[in-house]
């Protein structure tokens, strides 16, 4: 059936007549009929209807967050189309806690639209005023980025200080914990073939979640291979030549129980740039000062482990770049752990757990 059209001025009937000429077709007919109309308006129409559709998902977006703004700290925003990594709860929660300070506004946990992307609580409020604003404009993975944007960009700046101002904002986490398995859209007929390559990415190390804590060091960084980066896993850590004396130190938030450490130096890359010498040491939080105090305290258990002299003992050391060992119940809940360098190095260190 073709249907040639001329443009009117005051009202165009073409929608009216393919809506009836459609609506009065059985499933069979419509499977061996075509219609032919003007391209330009097919397109017109089909770009009126993923506004539309994109408007109504917008909005979704927003009464969503606004009924789970209460339900607790944080609000994760998931599809219903997706595959989810082990532990995934676990290391998002930790990933969040870690974070050296609050301002972050964005958490992504997969690199797709608005799949895997983390908030504030606290924060949806802004993010829905904002959205409704524009849901009409524009998808809402578009609207978050204008959303950092306006936080914190200046016009009298280049692009390159906009990304990095954004940057402290929206954190990526990698590798992506969600997969995106669906083909078929919930706009009807769109095939979506979307997929995070970050997922089937093994990490930069052995999953493991670290507890929250402070870390620190008296070892020069190489350019932004930080130990906070290395800590949250989102990269290694990469150190200047270490001197005796040198440490690395973490300091829980919260007073913890610790069963098991585990310190890998060196990778495939850089084999040799590994630690050698260097001790780990323990800071029970009700920590006798003495040996004497732990006899008088009925914790002897503890007297066969060597003391520094500000109060750590030292429960295991560095072999071929690695230490490993098991944290001995006695010494209850610890305040901090450190790693401690006993002689000069000749070489880099290369941290990657």
């Amino acid at each position: 059936m073709g249907i040639p059209s001329v443009r009117r001025e005051v009202h165009s009937y073409l929608t009216d007549t393919l809506h009836s000429l459609i609506s009065e077709l059985s499933p069979q007919e419509k499977e061996d009929s075509v219609i032919v109309t003007d391209p330009q308006y097919t397109s017109l129409v089909t770009e009126n209807i993923k506004a539309l559709w994109r408007t109504k998902q917008n909005l979704d977006y927003c009464f969503l967050m606004m009924y789970a703004q209460s339900k607790g700290i944080y609000y994760v925003q998931l599809e219903d189309d997706i595959i989810a990594k082990p532990n995934y709860l676990s290391t998002m929660k930790n990933f969040a806690l870690q974070q050296p300070s609050e301002d972050w506004m964005i958490l992504e946990f997969s690199q797709l639209g608005f799949i895997g992307k983390m908030f504030k609580s606290l924060d949806l409020s802004v993010i829905v005023e904002f959205i409704l604003m524009f849901y009409r404009d524009k998808p809402i993975d578009w609207l978050l980025d204008h959303i950092l944007w306006v936080k914190v960009c200046n016009p009298e700046k280049d692009a390159k200080h906009c990304d990095r101002q954004k940057a402290n904002l929206r954190i990526r986490f990698k590798p992506s914990l969600f997969q995106h398995v669906g083909t078929h859209s919930s706009l009807a007929g769109k095939i979506q073939k979307l997929k995070d390559k970050d997922f089937g990415k093994q990490a930069l190390r052995k999953e493991h979640v670290n507890p929250p804590a402070e870390v620190s060091t008296s070892l020069k960084t190489y350019q932004h291979f930080t130990l906070e980066k290395a800590y949250l896993r989102e990269d290694f850590f990469w150190a200047f030549t270490p001197a005796a004396g040198d440490f690395i130190r973490f300091r829980f938030f919260q007073p913890l129980r610790l069963e098991r450490f585990f310190f890998r130096s060196g990778n495939i890359e850089h084999p040799e740039d590994k630690l050698f010498n260097t001790s780990v040491e323990v800071l029970p939080f009700d920590n006798p000062q003495s040996d004497k105090e732990a006899l008088q305290e009925g914790r002897s258990a503890t007297l066969q482990y060597p003391r520094s002299s500000d109060g750590y003992l030292q429960i295991g050391s560095f072999y071929k770049g690695v230490a490993q060992g098991e944290v001995d119940p006695a010494f209850g809940p610890l305040e901090a752990l450190r790693l401690s360098i006993q002689t000069d190095s000749p070489i880099f260190l290369k941290k990657a757990d």
